[in-house]
């Protein structure tokens, strides 16, 4: 495959992506401001739930933030890390039943491989980091489910790496 059509395919890729993730804001969060409804629990859900796929990275801190005026923290904590596990979860899958070649056309192999690399190096620290701060945790899924990582501690450091991050949140803002 010549570097012109590497470079094609990730263009696409990122053009799809862009417009997957506008339609998901639009016809969720954008639908309600414009008919001036209450933003809901369900929307909320799937931008989050959304944004936490590998293939369709968002900001999804910034839509937990806005919830925050609309909802307890408590139920939108609930939510985030349901959606958020359930997500991963998915993403792990990927990475399991998928090779890495297929993986790295759409994300490339210079995230993976570095996403394996904190794995294997740090482990149960890497999925806990990249859960708590605003980083790429789904890649770090993909790559856990990859490297057949044990899924009982990707989902105990995933969560308490959610819980706190969104904790923190909370109290924040």
């Amino acid at each position: 495959m010549g570097l012109g059509k590497i470079k094609l395919n990730k263009a696409l890729y990122i053009v799809i992506a862009s417009a997957v993730a506008i339609a998901i804001f639009s016809f969720t969060i954008g639908r309600e401001l414009y008919e001036g409804r209450t933003q809901s629990l369900t929307s909320f859900g799937l931008v989050h739930f959304s944004g936490y796929l590998f293939f369709l990275l968002m900001p999804v801190e910034m839509a937990f933030v806005y919830y925050l005026s609309y909802y307890r923290e408590t139920e939108l904590i609930w939510v985030a890390i349901v959606t958020a596990v359930t997500a991963q979860f998915i993403d792990y899958i990927i990475g399991l039943f998928f090779s890495l070649q297929s993986l790295t056309r759409l994300v490339g192999e210079k995230r993976i491989m570095k996403a394996e690399r904190y794995i294997q190096k740090y482990g149960n620290l890497t999925i806990f980091v990249f859960n708590f701060f605003p980083l790429s945790s789904p890649v770090i899924a993909l790559a856990a489910g990859l490297l057949k990582y044990r899924f009982k501690d990707f989902v105990i450091f995933s969560v308490l790496g959610l819980f706190l991050k969104y904790l923190a949140l909370s109290l924040i803002f």
